[in-house]
């Protein structure tokens, strides 16, 4: 965090605030009978050396100022669901939030990446309480915990090195991503039977 200097302690703030609101706004998922919509809400700050690259790549000078008001995932949060639906009713209810700006939506539920992966991704603009910089960009991201467990999985094994038949295995991946998602399909079919809203 030194990276961020005086900003540091702001920044983390921001972040565990977003990371409570989420939760919050989750509660509206939660079933009488204990039911709880989300599995887990994480947070991070992008690191240092990920901010100064990030900035380089996209032409930006350099700096903490820059990296805020230009990069939008500096606060990166990621919502893990039971269910598909409740990553979509989670949506509906940041974006009715007044408080939270919605940018930008990627839907990679909807139309998945060709590698497989899937995750819907919001960039939101929040508040930030500085004289030079009024609001930051954060990125949120929501998934299942089938299509976590794919993301996590396939980000190892991608660094892995000197692995032979890459084609092979992103055949494999993909293969193994459609296999989770017509389960998280399958799941959300039989709660919604079981909730009679089948």
């Amino acid at each position: 965090m030194d990276y961020y200097g005086e900003y540091a302690e702001r920044i983390e703030a921001l972040k565990e605030r977003l990371e409570e609101k989420i939760d919050a706004l989750a509660l509206g998922l939660d079933e009488p009978g204990g039911e709880r919509g989300v599995e887990h809400i994480l947070g991070r700050v992008k690191s240092a050396e990920s901010a100064a690259e990030k900035l380089k790549r996209k032409g930006y000078p350099e700096g903490v100022t820059s990296a805020l008001t230009n990069l939008s995932d500096i606060i990166g949060i990621r919502c893990v669901t039971h269910f598909v639906g409740d990553v979509y009713k989670l949506v509906k209810l940041i974006e009715d939030d007044e408080e939270l700006k919605v940018c930008e939506v990627k839907d990679y539920i909807a139309s998945p990446k060709k590698n497989g992966y899937r995750s819907l991704h919001m960039i939101v603009e929040v508040p930030f309480d500085d004289e030079q910089i009024s609001s930051v960009r954060v990125e949120l991201q929501f998934r299942t915990i089938a299509m976590d467990c794919w993301a996590a999985l396939e980000h190892e094994m991608r660094y892995k090195k000197d692995v032979s038949s890459t084609e092979l295995i992103g055949n494999e991946l993909k293969r193994c991503a459609d296999e989770m998602a017509s389960i998280d399909l399958s799941m959300q079919t039989i709660r919604d039977m079981i909730r009679g809203e089948f």
